[in-house]
């Protein structure tokens, strides 16, 4: 279990927390949730999907009789192409956030674009693509949500939308945990219901996000007490790095 990030933020103002991990992972739908749990909780918050354009690329490549998008525009092609629209996205979000005094719940950040480098097999790329990220400030609490490879293809297949192989997922899965900021994500078990997720990522966001309250036992209309244990379960504990 991470340590609370009570502690480690010492009360700071969460003015930016991104959601990352591989497709399939749960970051767009924790990202909403996210966003909503904030401004409820008093923390007005703005979902922001900082995309790379990859599915709008394959989407293209199909239309014009290719299987992908990096057989339309090449491996280097795409991740310049991919740079650059993550690039403009997070600076647009941030710019909004900073104009509005918003707290920015980022879906997807640079670490996702250095990850898609090194499964692409194109490290050659990141020193030029961390260049580039580098003006950007440090989210307060960056959460790397896990799955497993073989649960992210059932998800992604059940949406329908798009399509991504097992090697890939497998790739990028790894691409993650060796990245030099790995150390510095809080990490999420993300397999299981959104329900559980949540609770997972609330349960570390904690100085911000209050527990979810406890249910109250109401007696059964006939008057006989209710057994104990019939509450509802509190958060789920975060899997985190020591």
């Amino acid at each position: 279990m991470a340590s609370s990030l009570r502690t480690r933020r010492g009360g700071a103002r969460l003015r930016a927390v991104a959601l990352i991990g591989i497709d399939g992972s749960g970051k767009t739908t924790q990202a909403h949730r996210l966003a909503e749990a904030l401004t409820a909780a008093g923390h007005p918050a703005t979902y922001h999907r900082n995309a790379g354009g990859r599915r709008w690329l394959g989407r293209l490549a199909q239309r014009v009789g290719r299987p992908d998008a990096q057989r339309l525009v090449g491996r280097d092609g795409l991740l310049a192409v991919e740079s650059v629209l993550r690039w403009l996205a997070i600076a647009l979000a941030l710019l909004s956030c900073l104009v509005t005094g918003r707290t920015a719940v980022m879906d997807r950040w640079s670490a996702c674009q250095y990850a898609s480098i090194r499964a692409h097999g194109g490290q050659r790329w990141e020193r030029l693509a961390r260049a580039g990220y580098r003006i950007f400030p440090p989210p307060a609490v960056t959460i790397l949500l896990t799955v497993d490879p073989a649960e992210a293809y059932q998800r992604i297949e059940r949406r329908g939308t798009d399509h991504e192989s097992m090697r890939w997922l497998t790739a990028a899965d790894a691409a993650y945990r060796a990245l030099p900021e790995f150390a510095g994500f809080v990490v999420v078990d993300g397999n299981g219901t959104p329900e559980e997720v949540s609770r997972r990522i609330r349960a570390h966001l904690s100085e911000w996000l209050p527990d979810d309250p406890p249910a109250v036992a109401r007696p059964p209309s006939d008057g006989t007490p209710r057994p104990s244990g019939g509450g509802r379960d509190g958060p789920v504990a975060a899997q985190a790095r020591p």
